[in-house]
């Protein structure tokens, strides 16, 4: 197995792993803003039982790599809203007043344990990762299980197991109790059934977590791609996995007159009618309750959507979701796009 210490040394192989954001909740429970998304350098150092000046000497070290994998410093305007947005949604608690704020996702607190060498936290964090990499990684199959494959032409593996498990097992035991002089070729030929049952499930095994590491890497950098593109690049993204999922007629309306407050039209594939709205937000926005409400007005009165879209690459105010929940708008926020674009159906859509 890898030692923990080198991840300190190897950004490739701490941007491997940098997607395993849930192990951070496995060492340690992690508090976040009210905006459900980020936390601040006090609530890092926190987290990580550490001084706050020691997470300010990891940032200065490797301030491109944490900028890269979602740290923010923010300012002006982007900070007004931003704390304005947190102090919404924690009814007055929030503290304002700074003239800068470095704020942190869930992937750069990772990137952090990464790099924090004196934590015993961070420790525990880096650990845990490379138990998880060593366990992810796929064995060679034997190849006398291999071999199997080129019997089992109808059956699959699940299958077969069951068989051999309800039917021929049994069979094979009641066999061996009445039996006479075949009772030894019996007894051989029952080991020989549960040493293929034992391997077919190894096999089973094997496969599957092939198969889960493959789902996993069809996620990454899906989000990342997605942040990369413009207003223009995301709405033809959208209509694209529209198209994707069956509706036809999709029409992009690109910001020009004529679109009466909606970026995308289309139909179902059993004939209902679909409005969309396209936010390409920063990751620390909030979709504010106002722009939802024009947005349902826009959908469903002028243009009598059976079926309304609101996506965006960033979170809903919760009043916004109250909105959207009452008016019948699909609110497609941050998570959710990235899980339709890796290739998960909306449900509304089906």
């Amino acid at each position: 197995m890898i030692n923990e210490s080198v991840l300190l040394e190897s950004r490739t192989l701490r941007t491997s792993v940098l997607e395993r954001t849930h192990v951070l909740d496995k060492v340690k429970a992690l508090s976040l803003l009210p905006d459900g998304l980020h936390v601040t350098t006090a609530m890092v150092a926190a987290y990580y039982e550490v001084a706050e000046n020691a997470i300010r000497q990891v940032v200065k070290r490797h301030r491109e790599e944490l900028t890269e994998n979602g740290m923010r410093t923010l300012r002006g305007s982007d900070l007004q809203r931003f704390e304005s947005d947190n102090l919404y949604l924690s009814n007055g608690s929030y503290p304002q007043g700074r003239a800068h704020l470095a704020v942190y996702t869930r992937r750069t607190i990772l990137n952090v344990a990464m790099l924090l060498r004196d934590s015993e936290i961070a420790r525990s964090v880096r650990t845990y990762l490379l138990d998880r990499e060593e366990s992810s990684r796929p064995r060679p199959v034997p190849h006398d299980i291999e071999s199997l494959d080129d019997r089992i032409t109808r059956l699959s593996e699940a299958s077969f197991t069951k068989l051999l498990g309800r039917t021929v097992v049994p069979m094979l035991n009641a066999l061996v109790e009445v039996s006479g002089e075949q009772r030894k070729d019996l007894l051989s030929l029952r080991n020989d059934v549960e040493q293929i049952q034992m391997r077919l499930v190894e096999h089973d095994l094997q496969l599957s977590r092939l198969q889960r590491g493959q789902d996993v890497k069809a996620l990454t950098g899906v989000i990342g791609t997605i942040d990369a593109m413009n207003w223009r690049e995301f709405e033809q993204h959208v209509a694209g996995l529209l198209r994707r999922d069956g509706c036809t007629d999709v029409e992009v309306y690109g910001g020009h007159g004529g679109d009466r407050g909606v970026d995308i039209t289309a139909r179902t594939a059993d004939g209902r009618s679909v409005a969309v709205q396209c936010k390409n937000f920063a990751p620390f926005r909030h979709v504010l309750s106002g722009e939802m409400q024009k947005f349902l007005g826009a959908s469903k009165v002028l243009h009598r959507a059976d079926v309304a879209l609101y996506v965006a690459t960033c979170a809903f105010t919760r009043e916004a979701l109250a909105i959207s929940a009452q008016g019948g708008v699909t609110a497609v926020h941050r998570g959710l796009l990235e899980a339709w674009s890796a290739g998960v159906r909306l449900q509304v859509l089906r």
